[in-house]
């Protein structure tokens, strides 16, 4: 069932009131009524249908904007739970979020009543609601743990995050794998595709109702902040910012429609805006306009305008009462920067009271830091700029960090935050404006326009529900934005969510373990990524019917009554083939022989081109061959045009003084030795009287030469065809005038009508392929990592069964992203002779990928002879038999190991100060962190996994060496 709740009014006719009525009579002794009940506000339309739903026993996906009050229904299915005696997971695909949630449920439920797991962290975990991430759900699943039992309900807060490249295949695991009784809560982004994502939950998850709104609770209004030397507004003497409306005021700004009309002021701003003294420098296409991008009338002119600044940016929001703001930025740099400007330009959002406040917060967060690394973290500059009001958010930062700014800009502290992407994922940090820099984003490895759906997240955290009337979204001023392209975004909702999935090698042998190969393929074409593709196959199956509809009309008007059409018509183009052939292999002939003459030159040689621009008598003054040894004149030149391979490029005199180089497209017949003249050692081409002189000894030795006059060209030799000679292709044509068809005097009409059934079956085959290899193609990937779990023997074959052996068992319980190479290095031995910090660092390589390129030979501590340089090269050697293994089966290969992180994590190992570990890297702290905090998750799985004892008390020994200072501090 699909319920779409455009609105989040009521419908005020009297049927409506009635029946409004009378569901408020059942519903008072409802749990739903009860929850109601505890709620400080009336629960929305949309929120009442999955709620029904859910306490009706559906499961429940519910698609809404952000903001609009959607962990409600996660928050009633955790009553529905405890109301029942069953348990609630409450998943989250981040721990900063996971975190948050817990917070929330213990302030709601008390602290016995609420876990939370999350990897590195553990708080009652057996408590009857658990708070986890994604991932240890799916590994509690897949260790069929006990705390499943009597679990009832399952919310996966911002489920959209499935179409995570790295991370997202988790989702899908654990909606496939969770017992067939519990309640799945899906809690989305408005996607566009919820339907689809909700036709795939019925079928893997029975009853499931669809709730979709795309009506924001708080409206968002739209703007353009330009720079106020426009002469657009009151500030324009102080050379500050003015916000203008995107749209024209007749404009509803929450439903703009398709193609809205642009602020007539905003126009004139743009069109009178001073050029920027230093112009736009990147790439801009015809007309001045980004490529990919249509021009328009409206995009202003290409040279840029002034940008406003980023405190003039802040102070003009201040101004407009716009704050709290978040400030996207795309770049952590520009976020730091951000902050340092504002603080130089002494910038202050705060009052005296608020600033206290935010100083006795920020040491309550930060009493566990030890003291020698406030200064490395730069912890002073940090928590001024925070008592002012500002702060910078981003990945780099550590956690702590992060989290102090979350609360302070949550309780309304904070004023503004520069923000990288990172930001608009599930935290709760409503606000009133949202600001975007520019609408172009770094992904990784390229800049990328930002999409509709990205613009729609990002802009998506405006306005406070039960704070804020509207919520304004602020698009800065900058070269090339185009107010007609910003309306197509801020206008359209296409957030399609498409499927990460892929099979991976713990995947496997869990679900070998668990139901065999068989009925493992049968679960893995249940998931959303092969449902998906198989709904493409429809669309691409309705193709292969038009077609072979299309060649039964065809075959029926090529029919010919003298015989068989299409018999004649493969004999024609076996003809055509052979012909081909034929000409490809003559024209390789004479290139081939071309190319000899070429190779002949002598310097001296006077030749003939046959034909061509070039036709006519030159002599030969560089041969453009490179000999053994030489590098002066007459060496090879690459030729232009050519891939990396080089061909002589001879340098001419022409007959009228000129001086060439010649190519093998030049003479693609060859050239013609006609004779050979002296060239004296003092010629120089550059010198007039030198060209001269040798033109004319050319023409006397041509003359002497040739019978004829030297004036021109000569007509090139024929030569007769290798078609004219060849058997099979007299046979071929012998066989056609002999077809009875060949008479026919309908021939070339049919001939027609064939040639577009053969294009017809052409089309036709090529479609039949791509449907045969989307169908079952998931299965098909899991074929292929189950063979090189075969060759590697993690998986068995008996009596053409599979089955895991004692290296799969402990494969099972390893979960991290590289997990068959862990595995391979584990079997190998090749960490067994390293100590806890070697250990760690070793790991470091398998789990760490940087940001940028680091030094070709990174420091590698005991130098290259040492144990751990041995062990890396092991590794490496272990990660390069496991991508010849890829390669062969076809599987997507693992990427390169980086060493960028072992000199860092080796030294924090063995007991250096945070400042040590970070003085000669560009290693951000929150990084740092981070990076340690993954190299922990797997040094736990290889304490509890790992075969051989002794690793394992190494492992053990390396968690305590890591988990210490800002490591491990933990807010929760």
């Amino acid at each position: 069932m699909t319920a779409r709740t455009d609105s989040l009014g009521q419908d005020d006719s009297p049927a409506a009131r009635y029946a409004a009525a009378r569901a408020r009579t059942e519903t008072r002794r409802t749990r739903l009524a009860d929850f109601g009940r505890t709620l400080p506000f009336l629960l929305d339309t949309f929120q009442t249908t999955a709620c029904a739903a859910l306490e009706a026993g559906r499961g429940v996906l519910l698609a809404a904007p952000t903001g609009a009050g959607k962990t409600v229904v996660g928050e009633f299915a955790v009553h529905l739970a405890l109301a029942t005696g069953r348990k609630a997971f409450y998943t989250a695909p981040i721990k900063a979020l996971s975190n948050q949630k817990f917070g929330d449920l213990v302030r709601r439920h008390g602290p016995e009543a609420v876990g939370l797991l999350t990897g590195d962290t553990s708080i009652n975990p057996t408590a009857p609601v658990v708070v986890m991430t994604t991932e240890v759900l799916r590994n509690m699943l897949y260790a069929d743990s006990p705390a499943l039992a009597g679990l009832g309900y399952v919310v996966m807060d911002e489920v959209h995050y499935l179409a995570d490249r790295f991370r997202g295949p988790v989702w899908e695991e654990v909606i496939i794998h969770l017992p067939a009784d519990v309640l799945l809560v899906s809690l989305s982004a408005t996607v566009s595709n919820a339907e689809e994502f909700g036709d795939w939950l019925q079928l893997v998850r029975g009853d499931t109702t669809v709730v979709v709104t795309e009506r924001r609770p708080v409206p968002l209004w739209q703007h353009v902040l330009v720079s106020s030397a426009a002469g657009v507004g009151a500030r324009a003497s102080r050379g500050g910012a003015d916000l203008l409306d995107l749209y024209a005021g007749d404009v509803d700004p929450t439903t703009p429609g398709v193609n809205p009309p642009i602020n007539p002021d905003l126009l004139v701003a743009f069109r009178s805006a001073p050029r920027s003294g230093r112009g736009d420098r990147g790439y801009r296409g015809p007309g001045g306009r980004r490529p990919g991008r249509p021009a328009s009338p409206m995009a202003g002119p290409p040279a840029s305008r002034r940008t406003p600044s980023r405190v003039a940016v802040v102070a003009a929001l201040d101004t407009d009462g716009l704050l709290p703001a978040i400030y996207f930025v795309f770049s952590r740099a520009g976020c730091e920067a951000a902050v340092t400007r504002c603080m130089l330009a002494g910038l202050r959002l705060t009052r005296d009271d608020e600033e206290e406040e935010i100083r006795r917060v920020i040491a309550d967060r930060s009493v566990a830091i030890p003291a020698e690394d406030l200064k490395v973290l730069g912890f002073w500059g940090w928590q001024e700029s925070l008592a002012h009001g500002i702060a910078a958010h981003h990945a780099g930062m550590l956690p702590v960090f992060k989290e102090t700014v979350e609360e302070l800009f949550g309780r309304g502290l904070i004023k503004v935050v520069f923000a990288t992407e990172t930001l608009s994922l599930g935290i709760n940090m409503p606000a009133r404006s949202v600001v975007l820099e520019k609408l172009v984003k770094w992904d990784g490895t390229a800049h990328n326009d930002v999409t509709p759906g990205e613009y729609t997240q990002l802009t998506g955290r405006a306005g406070r529900r039960g704070i804020d009337i509207e919520g304004h979204a602020v698009v800065v001023d900058h070269a090339g934005l185009d107010p007609v392209h910003l309306a197509g975004l801020a206008s359209r909702r296409t957030y399609p969510l498409r499927s990460s999935f892929r099979p991976t090698y713990n995947m496997a042998v869990n679900l070998v373990a668990q139901v065999g190969r068989d009925r493992a393929r049968q679960v893995l074409e249940t998931s959303f990524a092969q449902f998906q593709a198989d709904r493409a196959v429809v669309g691409l199956a309705r193709q292969v019917r038009g077609h072979a509809e299309a060649m039964t009309g065809y075959a029926g008007s090529m029919a010919c009554d003298r015989g068989d059409f299409a018999q004649y018509m493969a004999i024609r183009r076996r003809i055509s083939a052979r012909e081909a052939d034929l000409s490809r292999a003559g024209a390789s002939a004479r290139r081939a022989h071309a190319a000899q003459t070429f190779e002949r030159l002598r310097r001296g040689d006077v030749v003939e081109v046959p034909s061509g621009r070039r036709a006519g008598y030159v002599v030969v003054i560089d041969v453009g061959r490179e000999r053994p040894g030489s590098a002066g004149p007459g060496g090879w030149v690459a030729a232009a045009g050519t891939s990396g391979s080089s061909e002589p490029r001879p340098t001419v005199l022409t007959q009228d003084k000129q001086v060439r180089r010649l190519a093998l497209a030049d003479a693609p017949t060859g050239l013609r030795a006609v004779t050979r003249m002296r060239i004296p050692k003092a010629f120089n081409p550059r010198v007039p009287a030198h060209r001269r002189d040798l033109a004319a000894g050319m023409r006397a030795a041509l003359a002497a030469a040739l019978p004829e006059p030297a004036g021109g060209g000569r007509a090139p030799n024929r030569t007769r065809s290798a078609a004219a000679d060849d058997a099979e292709l007299a046979r071929l044509r012998a066989d056609l005038r002999a077809h009875p068809c060949h008479g026919c005097p309908d021939r070339e009409t049919h001939a027609r009508w064939a040639e577009r059934w053969a294009q017809s079956k052409k089309e036709h085959d090529a479609l039949v392929k791509r449907v045969d290899g989307r169908t079952g193609s998931i299965a098909r990937v899991f074929d292929r990592i189950c063979e090189i779990l075969v060759t590697l023997g993690y998986l068995e074959r008996a009596d053409a069964v599979l089955r895991v052996t004692a290296d799969g068992q402990w494969l099972r319980r390893l979960y991290a992203e590289n997990d068959l190479l862990i595995a391979e290095c584990v079997r190998r031995g090749v960490w067994d002779r390293l100590d806890p910090a070697g250990l760690a660092a070793a790991l470091s390589a398998v789990v760490y990928s940087g940001r940028r390129e680091g030094p070709d030979e990174p420091h590698i501590p005991g130098g290259p002879g040492g144990p751990l340089a041995a062990a890396l090269d092991a590794t490496v050697r272990a990660w390069s038999d496991l991508t010849d293994l890829e390669a062969a089966q076809h599987i997507e290969t693992v990427g390169p190991l980086d060493l960028g992180l072992v000199a860092a994590v080796h030294r924090w190992g063995r007991g250096a100060s945070l400042d040590a570990v970070l003085r000669d890297s560009d290693l951000a702290a929150g990084d740092f962190v981070r990076w340690c905090k993954q190299i922990l998750d797997v040094l736990d799985q290889l304490a509890g996994a790992a075969p051989r004892p002794e690793l394992r008390r190494t492992a053990a020994r390396a968690i305590e060496a890591l988990q210490r200072g800002v490591v491990a501090y933990s807010s929760i």
